[in-house]
């Protein structure tokens, strides 16, 4: 019997459709809001029949929205570890929401636009995104989307703090704003800490390809702020739309170009070994992919390739990774099949032997 995951996994996902302003630099914009059934206790302490009540409270909810009619729903809790993975690497769960326990859902748009995790960390964590630079879309649909929910759900809020969340760094709107980033000109020339250091000191964090704890590989990073309490949406958002992220997007130009004019055989020998190997290689892991995959996108955004055009690379980050591969094999593989299958796909998409 098919799955709805068995035509997720044939698609890109929202993160990776290389559209939207900045999309060279922007992979995709994320707005996340954490919320809390009034009543019920958080997590840490909820029963197993207390989250079971969430579940069903929201899963309900869902159900009777018109605007979330288009929603596939899942049972997190009864899904296998393949899929549940697979999830993970399209960003509609976190890894966390994964390996938790006990019941526990989620629910997202047929687009991967939209996604509503159950008994993560909070109660709800509800998000929307969009490719490329989009903050003010993602922000207005997430406006919709928690105004639909709120219609049959009542939230745990405090007219003086604020939403009350299970981490006290999203208490009071609880939004978090986290922008994905590929930055491989700044990590060539090792000025990526200087990002690091002017985010830490704008309290931001910096994080790898999925969240927190997460290696930043193909040079992807995620941008997102830490505090929510005492700042208002609208300023978190203009601070990213019109600061933050315009200043690294700049700054990872400017060293494409200062690589272009003043290192060009370093910059294409960077380019040119990472597409030679992923087109002969017969054996490759997916964060050494990923890392020859980074280089060539960059190589197309500089101009120095033409045969190979964006979509199938950002494809590719997707569909090499480890559970994207199996559920396209149709089979579990181990490790080192895993690594045959991987550069056997890759060559077959770079139309290669």
């Amino acid at each position: 019997m098919s799955s709805p995951l068995d035509q997720v996994v044939r698609q890109a996902g929202e993160w990776l459709r290389g559209v939207g302003p900045l999309h060279e630099i922007v992979i995709s914009t994320r707005i996340r809001l954490a919320r809390n059934l009034r009543g019920i206790p958080f997590l840490s302490k909820a029963s197993e029949a207390a989250r079971q009540e969430i579940v069903d409270i929201v899963t309900a909810s869902i159900r009777r929205s018109e605007l979330l009619r288009d929603f596939i729903l899942l049972d997190v809790s009864q899904l296998d570890e393949l899929d549940r993975s697979l999830l993970v690497e399209r960003h509609l769960i976190s890894r966390q929401h994964a390996e938790g326990s006990g019941p526990r859902a989620v629910a997202f748009h047929r687009s991967e636009a939209s996604a509503i995790m159950v008994n993560e960390e909070d109660h709800l964590r509800i998000q929307t995104m969009r490719s490329g630079l989009q903050i003010d879309e993602a922000w207005a649909e997430m406006n919709r989307l928690d105004d639909a929910l709120e219609q049959n759900l009542d939230y745990a809020f405090h007219p003086q703090y604020g939403y009350l969340t299970a981490c006290p760094t999203n208490v009071g709107t609880g939004i978090r704003v986290s922008v994905m980033l590929h930055l491989p000109a700044l990590r060539l020339t090792n000025e990526l800490e200087k990002v690091a250091q002017a985010a830490k000191a704008m309290q931001l964090a910096v994080r790898g390809l999925h969240g927190e704890g997460t290696e930043a590989l193909g040079d992807f990073f995620q941008i997102s702020n830490q505090i929510t309490l005492g700042r208002s949406e609208e300023e978190i958002i203009e601070d990213f739309r019109d600061k933050v992220i315009p200043e690294i997007v700049k700054f990872e130009l400017q060293t494409r170009e200062a690589l272009k004019d003043k290192r060009p055989y370093a910059l294409d020998d960077k380019i040119w070994r990472a597409l030679g190997t992923l087109r002969s290689a017969r054996l490759i892991s997916s964060q050494e992919a990923m890392q020859y995959l980074s280089h060539v996108r960059m190589g197309v955004h500089v101009g120095r390739v033409d045969s190979i055009d964006v979509k199938t690379l950002n494809e590719l980050f997707l569909q090499i990774q480890p559970a994207h591969l199996q559920k396209l094999h149709g089979e579990r593989l181990t490790g080192e099949q895993r690594s045959v299958e991987r550069a056997t796909f890759i060559r077959s998409r770079l139309h290669a032997n």
